[in-house]
């Protein structure tokens, strides 16, 4: 794991995403599934949906972190892609009843800033990976 960037932040990314998942839980007993406005993690804004979200996340990252390299880098680029689109959608969403994750500002600049290292991690050239694509064709 030392040599794969990729496998390095679908770990720490997944473990955070489910701590941040299961702490949800703790401050949003008594918040609608899919209320839009949701309860102060923090700075962060969540409700039982965007919890769920965060574990399932979490611990899709954390799988592929602890498996390999391929499948780190695909779900990086795969989770990356994800919260660009919602960090994007997202900035729409405030105060709106679409906004069924109850997102808030905070949220949308976190999951951009996710997206940003999750796709550039994701899309580049993974040390582990070339090491081993190299050693398959020789």
């Amino acid at each position: 794991m030392r040599t794969s960037p990729n496998r390095l932040i679908a770990t720490v990314f997944g473990a955070v995403y489910l701590l941040v998942g299961l702490l949800g839980f703790a401050v949003t007993s008594g918040v609608g599934f899919f209320a839009t406005e949701g309860v102060d993690l923090i700075i962060f804004e969540v409700n039982p949906l965007h919890n769920v979200i965060h574990l399932a996340i979490g611990a899709a990252l954390l799988y592929a972190g602890l498996k390999n390299v391929q499948l780190a880098k695909g779900v990086n680029t795969t989770v990356g892609a994800v919260y660009l689109l919602v960090g994007i959608v997202g900035l729409f969403l405030l105060s709106s009843p679409l906004n069924i994750i109850a997102l808030n500002g905070p949220d949308n600049v976190l999951h951009l800033a996710s997206a940003v290292l999750l796709l550039g991690v994701g899309l580049s050239m993974d040390k582990s990976a070339a090491g081993t694509h190299q050693r398959a064709h020789v």
